[in-house]
């Protein structure tokens, strides 16, 4: 393996994390080590798997720990071992489950599954049900990235430039994580809103310290526009102040 410094490591086991050839031979590994062996051993259970996060849908909390036993043991023969503390035997709760469980809700692909109050549009009543929504891990991630883009700062820009280069950011993020409870990526694109507000404060001078001024400015033009981001577009045109 060759370093960034030019420097050669010798490797006899493993490949390096982040190699371009790393996912497609854990992939194929995989493939081996665990999707063939569920098909085998446990054929009546549903899983899916995405790299080396997956999912094992049973019935009962013993049938569970079972096949967790099992694929401890099937994971040492393949010189593999589950994460100690993100392996979890979690309970879906919903409002036909109602036991008590430690641990109702998970993480999988930026995504929380939990108990939700879901609407039922047919009776026009709500229901719990364990439904996915964008995870608060994944919200900070995406916060960290609009400030790493610094738009506040780039006075120089006009809110055109801003939307040019945002938006196919936002839209990403909203075909991805708005597929299930769009709601809950509100305070993203209240965090958006507030960068903007930001950024006219700087931008403008009549605007310096005055945020409530700034906001309206803003939520004029995204009235007058509201096609100018996409998050506008979807209706998320309030919380500027």
């Amino acid at each position: 393996m060759v370093l960034e410094d030019g420097t050669r490591v010798e490797r006899s086991r493993g490949t390096p994390q982040g190699g371009v050839v790393s996912p497609v031979l854990a992939n194929l590994f995989l493939h081996y080590a665990f999707d063939l062996w569920m098909a085998r051993a446990h054929p009546e259970l549903p899983w899916c798997r995405y790299a080396d996060d997956g999912l094992v849908h049973c019935r009962t909390e013993q049938e569970a720990q079972a096949v967790k036993a099992d694929l401890q043991i099937r994971l040492a023969e393949c010189q593999l071992e589950m994460h100690p503390t993100k392996t979890k035997i979690v309970d879906c709760k919903d409002g036909q489950r109602t036991g008590k469980y430690p641990i109702w809700k998970f993480d999988f692909l930026g995504y929380t599954f939990r108990p939700r109050l879901v609407k039922n549009s047919r009776r026009n009543s709500m229901f719990w049900s364990f439904t996915p929504a964008v995870s608060a891990t994944a919200l900070k991630s995406m916060r960290q990235t609009i400030r790493e883009l610094n738009f506040r700062q780039r006075t120089q820009s006009t809110l055109g430039d801003i939307a040019c280069k945002l938006n196919p950011i936002l839209r990403g993020w909203m075909e991805y994580y708005g597929r299930y409870c769009p709601s809950a990526l509100y305070p993203l694109f209240r965090h958006v809103n507030r960068t903007l507000v930001a950024w006219a404060m700087r931008k403008y001078k009549r605007f310096g310290g005055h945020k409530t001024r700034a906001g309206l400015f803003l939520e004029t033009i995204s009235r007058k526009n509201p096609r100018l981001f996409a998050h506008w577009r979807k209706g998320t045109i309030g919380a500027f102040a």
